[in-house]
């Protein structure tokens, strides 16, 4: 079931989304070779319980952190951990959600590590290109097919693989709502879009095989081909009188 909400509750969400937002203001700049992701995951932490949220993943379905950080070939899900640093040409995944007084935020930003190939720094900019063509098709009278095309097209384009296991959710008063936003057309529902929709739109796009699997710790999402993932969330609302917002956000590192 799809759960519509007013002006008001997506302002809650919008407060959470715009909180979300400053952590990843404070995360980015950290991300430099020698961290480990154990202490992003402490640094997000902090910041989010400091400023009066909760961390929405931790604990969440038995996920053990506040911050996923998938590097280089895991595309999403990766644990924090003291023993994983970052390297120069890495790139990291951080996605990240709050609760804030029982609204929910989600987004993500795949983050370069230093200077990075020009191959991998094509995929990220490929990447960011679906996420924003697929907002751009959000609009009332639209369906979920026709953010699912246009995230699909940039991708295809240029041959990446495209991420079919998982895929956007609804958000707002949980972490996970309906309607499901795949990032490629699917024979599956296709629902229109409505006033009072909150979306996160996750494009998750593989510079080699859209093929993953998941690792015996439950969590972590790997490529099958072991070649680097990227991976972009906003969370976007469509208000009740029709014109719709992109309530997160995150600034990309210059290189």
């Amino acid at each position: 079931m799809i759960r519509l909400k007013t002006a008001a509750e997506i302002d809650r969400i919008k407060e959470s989304c715009q909180l979300l937002g400053k952590m990843f203001d404070d995360i980015v700049p950290r991300v430099k070779p020698g961290v480990s992701t154990k202490e992003l995951d402490e640094a997000a932490y902090h910041f989010i319980v400091s400023h009066g949220g909760v961390p929405a993943f931790l604990n969440y379905e038995g996920y053990p952190a506040s911050l996923c950080t998938s590097v280089n070939e895991v595309v999403i899900h990766g644990i924090p951990s003291s023993r994983k640093k970052l390297v120069e040409g890495d790139v990291i995944g951080l996605d990240c959600g709050i609760n804030l007084d029982g609204y929910f935020s989600d987004a993500t930003i795949t983050v370069p590590v230093g200077q990075i190939s020009p191959e991998v720094d094509e995929l990220l900019r490929v990447t960011r290109e679906c996420l924003d063509r697929g907002i751009a098709a959000v609009k009332p009278g639209a369906r979920i097919h026709d953010i699912s095309r246009a995230v699909f097209g940039p991708a295809a384009a240029h041959h990446y693989g495209v991420v079919r296991s998982y895929c956007g959710h609804g958000v707002g008063l949980e972490p996970h709502e309906d309607p499901q936003i795949p990032n490629y057309v699917s024979p599956g529902p296709n629902p229109r879009i409505i006033p009072g929709m909150v979306i996160a739109i996750e494009p998750m796009i593989n510079l080699g095989t859209a093929d993953v699997r998941e690792l015996d710790d439950d969590w972590t999402v790997v490529t099958l081909d072991h070649k680097v993932s990227a991976h972009y969330e906003h969370t976007v609302a469509v208000y009740p009188d029709g014109h719709v917002e992109t309530l997160t956000y995150w600034h990309y590192p210059k290189q």
